[in-house]
């Protein structure tokens, strides 16, 4: 049985399984010239006409948005699907600058609704990302975006998303022979609500292909992707590693008398829960389209998907879940560091000095109301009140305790890295559960983030204000 051509993600979007990856056209415009969006979308027609109907792109993909909006308003060509992300700076967005962002997608892709709205969070300890998901979706249900998706989450906070009631369709990950992080819980959380992943990285910037069997291991690379797919072949055990799983793809290739890329696009798209696969599209200067069309007309044999599996058990995991090399080390970029993407990473929250303390607010309506600081400072020492999975009014996660619990650290982690401090400081934490049944999954989140730190602890049961509320935590640190 051959693979299905497209995937229906709602009601309102059905998409081709190979899409058109325009972060190709940033990397032709690098060097100061732009490309003619005409020009661009009489090439984005081939695509569309040969069955690759839907593109991919960002706001900061140069004039991506641009040639898709050409596409639109032009004549008697047959209908596109245009997946767009915002791709904000760090730190709050207000309603007004939520919409005005949405609108300019709007204005430029040359639409109504937007199909899909794709967006990325740089901070997951500063909870504003959150409300700016929150204004996301009022503007879906007031039609300006047909659907939401995320991109580069990891699985705790799309958890932590889906289960305050954002209606996320898709999420946009690194999936390839070379990264299988989204194999294990990502596809297990995106089974249980029902979410489709969007992979990119399947090809490694077109380092998995022929070209590079048997070649010796670069010195340079001429493009952004191929610069940054090579830190992912380093991170995986290095180039004689690769050449083994290239060795082992090319074998197979050759029994179905396709390209090895294929194979390799192949293999990604049986995957649990993909929806598709991104491939980079350099519109007006060359195409691979039939031979990526060629990835439909075969199966892999059980024997053959085993040989792949035990040559990519090879390499070793890359680190860390889905989107991590844009949060932490190792940086899994072009540049090996986040300097082609952002120069500054806000604090979450205010520092208030006083005369004899210093305090953060995270501003939910409990501050208020009993007269207390999230965090106050004093010397070296930290003190962090007990912490619900409050966001301003909103309570976040449900009746989900692990989302309770990663969100409620999260806000502990915010309120230190507002001090300039850690969680690696934190020497006391106490955690008190509404429910005894759910003692043991809060338990694992706290040992999952406190995992090398390990400070002292107490957890017991207790009856806390608040009948949507699982779990509160308090914390202490010490500053060196």
């Amino acid at each position: 049985m051959t693979l299905s051509k497209t995937c229906t993600l709602s009601d309102s979007l059905t998409i081709s399984k190979v899409l058109g990856g325009l972060w190709q056209v940033a990397d032709m415009e690098r060097d100061g010239k732009t490309l003619d969006p005409q020009q661009a979308s009489q090439a984005m027609a081939g695509y569309v006409k040969r069955g690759i109907t839907t593109f991919d792109m960002a706001d900061h993909y140069g004039s991506a948005e641009l040639i898709a909006g050409a596409y639109q308003n032009m004549q008697h060509v047959p209908p596109a699907q245009f997946l767009t992300k915002w791709v904000p700076t760090p730190g709050a967005k207000n309603k007004d600058e939520v919409r005005a962002a949405v609108e300019r997608s709007l204005q430029r892709l040359a639409t109504d609704s937007i199909d899909l709205l794709q967006f990325h969070a740089w901070n997951y300890c500063d909870p504003s990302w959150l409300d700016t998901m929150f204004y996301l979706q009022e503007l879906k249900e007031e039609g300006l975006i047909k659907n939401i998706g995320v991109t580069n989450f990891d699985t705790t906070h799309l958890r932590i998303a889906l289960s305050s009631g954002v209606q996320i369709v898709t999420n946009q990950v690194s999936y390839s022979i070379l990264d299988q992080r989204a194999a294990t819980g990502m596809t297990s959380l995106c089974q249980e609500f029902g979410v489709k992943i969007l992979a990119f990285g399947t090809l490694g910037g077109g380092l998995i292909s022929e070209k590079w069997l048997g070649k010796p291991e670069p010195k340079s690379l001429d493009s952004w992707s191929q610069m940054k797919y090579k830190r992912f072949i380093d991170a995986s055990g290095g180039w004689h590693k690769f050449q083994r799983v290239l060795e082992v793809l090319q074998q197979v290739a050759v029994a179905h008398k396709r390209s090895l890329s294929n194979i390799a696009t192949n293999f990604v798209l049986q995957a649990p829960v993909v929806a598709g696969i991104i491939i980079g599209a350099r519109l007006g200067e060359r195409d691979h389209i039939d031979d990526n069309l060629g990835l439909f007309d075969f199966q892999l044999a059980e024997h053959e998907l085993a040989s792949i599996k035990e040559a990519r058990a090879q390499l070793n995991p890359i680190p860390g879940d889905c989107g991590d090399e844009y949060r932490q080390p190792p940086f899994l970029t072009a540049a090996g560091d986040l300097s082609d993407h952002l120069s500054d990473l806000p604090k979450p929250y205010q520092v208030i000095t006083g005369k004899h303390k210093k305090k953060v607010l995270s501003g939910t309506t409990w501050e208020d109301l009993a007269g207390f600081s999230r965090a106050v400072m004093k010397g070296k020492r930290i003190c962090i009140s007990g912490t619900t999975a409050t966001q301003g009014t909103r309570v976040i996660g449900d009746q989900d305790p692990e989302a309770q619990t990663h969100f409620v650290l999260d806000k502990i982690e915010g309120a230190l890295h507002s001090f300039g401090a850690s969680l690696e400081q934190v020497i006391r934490t106490r955690i008190f559960i509404k429910n005894m049944k759910d003692w043991e999954v809060i338990a694992k989140v706290h040992g999952a983030r406190f995992a090398t730190i390990q400070p002292a602890n107490t957890m017991v049961q207790a009856g806390l204000i608040g009948d949507e509320y699982l779990v509160e935590i308090e914390a202490e640190a010490e500053i060196d």
